[in-house]
């Protein structure tokens, strides 16, 4: 039995993020996709979701799960504490714990634990998201 792709897959945008003014890499402009971004490859969609991440810790100061989450799946469309919590273990640390996604292993967890809660799984091999992140840290 085959599963059908999930709109962040089909999207090639697994954190699912939302089309504002910024344009990313590899993003296509005129998808007609009208909420989400679309990406031309899976790496230039997780990249964006780990830059993402990244300016919430280096601009806003957000260093716990709970803080990212609170921003990234805000409780207005969200089940946002059944998100931090799944997020928090899939990353072994508390909710309120200090991480640092300027840390490639922190930030490929937490990468990994968004993408799976976003899809129900995670279909990236482990090339992808490294790539992904290392171009990402860059």
């Amino acid at each position: 039995m085959t599963l059908e792709r999930t709109r962040g897959e089909r999207n090639r945008n697994p954190g699912n993020l939302d089309r504002t003014a910024t344009m990313w890499q590899g993003q296509i402009q005129d998808a007609g996709e009208p909420r989400f971004c679309v990406f031309d490859t899976p790496e230039n969609g997780i990249r964006a979701l780990a830059k993402t991440l990244l300016a919430y810790y280096r601009k806003h100061a957000l260093n716990t799960v709970r803080g990212i989450i609170n921003r990234w799946a805000p409780p207005v469309e969200n089940d946002t504490s059944a998100y931090v919590n799944a997020v928090a273990e899939q990353c072994s640390v508390a909710p309120d714990d200090v991480i640092n996604p300027e840390n490639s292993g922190c930030l490929e967890m937490l990468v990994r634990a968004i993408i799976h809660q976003e899809n129900g799984r995670v279909i990236y091999d482990d090339a992808t998201i490294v790539k992904a992140i290392d171009e990402a840290l860059a």
